[in-house]
């Protein structure tokens, strides 16, 4: 399929945008994008694998049940598949592994969406800057205990930013992000709540490595979209050149991590949601018509 000329193309229409994410974490994004007449693509470049070392998340949770941490802090929606996973094998609601008086810190809406669905009050969000830095930002100085359930390769910076708070942290790996596809006997099994992602499968075409390499040689490509450093970096190790497709961060720490190393940022997403995403690929494809 060539790649519409600008003048053929209204807003999204007949745009092919690549989804660097699986399948399920992919649907929010590929429907919207569908219904704006746009062709979504996925491409899974990274997957989650539970802790190679159980004990210690196990340990935290067996606090966090007893009331021994005043905040939970949650920073991706894995986390809370995580989360879930764990209070199933304990024969649990998610609900049911937090007790009431534990207070719950996210730093994005589509997390804070999951944990409302299973019953648990979200107290903090940041409301413009969905990041760690965004949640420091509105974060008050406290003396308590915090729990920070993370990826093996979180940056450190929410973590030193809670402490410099004159908070107690304790942050435990909950998984390990790898290159896709997960072992099978590692791979996360907890699904989100049935309602909070679209279950429409069949607005998105999953592409295998080569044939994504021989749409971006070809420039039928009309935009990729990184929606966290990882991927940004997996991109930069196996999709380069992107020639005529345009790199689109879903917010600044991806967009960061992309300059880093050497990748073009086209557009960062105001809010790291589906309609943010949107907007950015928008602008980016209005500025292009703007400059023919």
């Amino acid at each position: 399929m060539p790649r519409p000329d600008s003048d053929e193309v209204d807003g999204l229409s007949g745009r092919r945008v690549l989804i660097t994410r699986r399948a399920d974490r992919a649907r929010p994004l590929a429907s919207l994008l569908s219904s704006l007449g746009a062709q979504p693509l996925v491409l899974p470049l990274i997957d989650f694998e539970r802790a190679g070392d159980q004990a210690p998340l196990d340990e935290a949770l067996d606090q966090l049940t007893a009331g021994d941490f005043h905040w939970l802090v949650i920073s991706s929606v894995t986390t809370v598949r995580v989360l879930l996973e764990k209070a199933a094998q304990r024969g649990m609601a998610l609900s049911d592994l937090v007790p009431a008086e534990t207070k719950v810190a996210t730093i994005g809406r589509s997390s804070r969406q999951v944990l409302e669905s299973v019953g648990l009050t979200v107290d903090l969000e940041p409301a413009d800057l969905q990041s760690a830095e965004g949640l420091l930002a509105v974060w008050e100085a406290s003396s308590g205990r915090i729990l920070l359930p993370q990826a093996d390769i979180a940056a450190p910076g929410l973590r030193e930013g809670l402490a410099a708070s004159g908070a107690d942290v304790t942050t435990v790996v909950a998984y390990h992000t790898v290159d896709y596809p997960a072992r099978a006997e590692a791979r996360l099994t907890a699904e989100l709540p049935t309602g909070v992602v679209p279950s429409g499968a069949e607005v998105t075409t999953t592409l295998t490595p080569e044939e994504a390499r021989a749409a971006l040689d070809a420039g039928t490509l009309d935009a990729v979209v990184a929606a966290s450093p990882s991927a940004a970096r997996r991109i930069a190790a196996s999709l380069l050149p992107l020639g005529r497709c345009c790199f689109i961060a879903i917010g600044r720490p991806t967009a960061a991590e992309a300059s880093r190393i050497g990748l073009t940022v086209a557009a960062t997403a105001k809010e790291p949601t589906p309609d943010g995403i949107v907007a950015a690929l928008e602008s980016v494809f209005a500025n292009e018509g703007n400059s023919q």
